[in-house]
């Protein structure tokens, strides 16, 4: 569903190929669903996971979403820095990704921002669980249809990773 999101989004112009739901770890119920939209919102902190995890915290009234229920974060790759932190703020118990690695950055030009090398681990260590799922590849694919477009790539003053 992520990877769908993400390739519908950016070729609507809201923003980068990049979404995020929030859903229940146990029974899967949907919670949020967020798309990146930087550019139709003009707001640079408007990213995919920022927007999942802020419509979850609206829906269940909480500002920790792992005192609300089990839930889960599911993002077509890893997150940016920005949305790393927002991760953790959130509450959230669990990450799940398409993938992860350079192809994000390479293919798209984006600038991610610095992340720790053991992002995951750091991640295990504050109790939130992270798994990478079988959809990498369609991930990379959405990726790759992005970069031969000319869509706006929109890092801080310019610059490309």
């Amino acid at each position: 569903m992520v990877n769908q999101l993400a390739d519908r989004n950016w070729r609507a112009g809201n923003g980068g190929p990049f979404a995020a739901i929030v859903v229940d770890h146990s029974s899967g119920e949907l919670i949020s669903v967020g798309v990146n939209v930087v550019l139709s919102s003009a707001l640079s902190s408007t990213h995919a996971e920022v927007v999942a995890l802020s419509l979850a915290q609206t829906r269940l009234g909480v500002w920790d979403l792992g005192a609300a229920r089990d839930l889960e974060l599911v993002v077509n790759w890893r997150p940016c820095a920005m949305c790393y932190g927002a991760l953790i703020w959130s509450g959230v118990r669990h990450l799940r990704l398409a993938g992860s690695g350079p192809e994000c950055e390479d293919l798209t030009g984006f600038d991610e921002g610095p992340m720790h090398s053991d992002w995951a681990g750091e991640l295990r260590g504050r109790g939130i669980s992270v798994s990478e799922g079988p959809l990498r590849d369609e991930a990379i694919a959405v990726f790759a249809e992005y970069a031969q477009s000319d869509a706006t790539v929109y890092n801080a003053r310019g610059t490309s990773a």
